[in-house]
């Protein structure tokens, strides 16, 4: 809580790629504390981002698991599809700020670093200058990819792209051949269209898939001798082989 006031804190804490020991000193103490836990989940699954921090909540802990709406049959394209989750990033917020109104902390666990691609950035955008809100930054799932692949992603003057696999196949090519380094998320079903532009660009020999990186199920393998994959927990990469000395 905020020292002189009775409005509490929102915490949105980041966990890491996925290994409770990957968490930051800050980001350990906030979850080990925290009386409020809130965190992102799909309907009747528990959610990653809880599941990082299992066995760590105190026995009082009240949890708020926001699940996501059902949006997979909506083309993102469609204009309902923003909608739909405009409206549910709205209803977290206010329940977040109700909470803090009363007095009391929140920790939002973030999967990876809450700024990079995360959701919780749309509470963020609605609650910053309402309700104080602290970000803690976290391992990226990127960086727990190349380092599951025990190589650099990057030397000397490498330039490293990271694009969503939701891109149009033509730029999703041709960002791939253009750049040095290369992360590509948000895999899930867009992974046949990425293995078409990876071959397109010419860089399928260079294309590793790490797929749970720092979690349970690690597994690292060449794109080209991928077979069945787990998309949703995936990451591409391609690195960068610049000037060293």
């Amino acid at each position: 809580m905020n020292a002189g006031t009775n409005i509490g804190t929102i915490h949105g804490v980041g966990l890491g790629p996925g290994a409770a020991d990957l968490l930051s000193v800050r980001a350990d103490r906030l979850v080990r504390t925290a009386h409020h836990v809130a965190y992102f989940r799909k309907a009747g699954r528990p959610g990653q981002a809880r599941r990082i921090v299992e066995g760590m909540l105190r026995a009082d802990v009240i949890e708020f698991p926001m699940e996501y709406p059902v949006t997979t049959e909506i083309p993102v394209s469609d204009p309902r599809y923003n909608a739909c989750l405009s409206a549910f990033y709205t209803h977290c917020s206010e329940r977040l700020a109700a909470i803090s109104q009363q007095g009391e902390d929140v920790v939002v666990l973030c999967e990876g670093d809450p700024f990079f691609y995360g959701s919780f950035m749309h509470l963020h955008a609605r609650l910053s200058g309402r309700i104080p809100v602290e970000v803690v930054p976290g391992i990226t799932g990127m960086s727990g990819a190349w380092t599951a692949t025990d190589l650099p992603i990057t030397w000397g003057d490498d330039v490293m792209t990271v694009v969503m696999a939701t891109l149009p196949e033509a730029e999703l090519a041709r960002r791939i051949r253009e750049t040095d380094a290369l992360v590509v998320m948000k895999i899930g079903r867009n992974l046949p269209k990425l293995r078409r532009a990876v071959a397109a660009a010419g860089r399928m020999d260079a294309a590793w898939l790490v797929e749970h990186a720092a979690m349970p199920g690690q597994r690292v393998t060449m794109l080209a001798e991928a077979e069945a994959v787990t998309p949703y927990f995936s990451i591409l990469l391609i690195h960068g082989q610049g000037r060293r000395p």
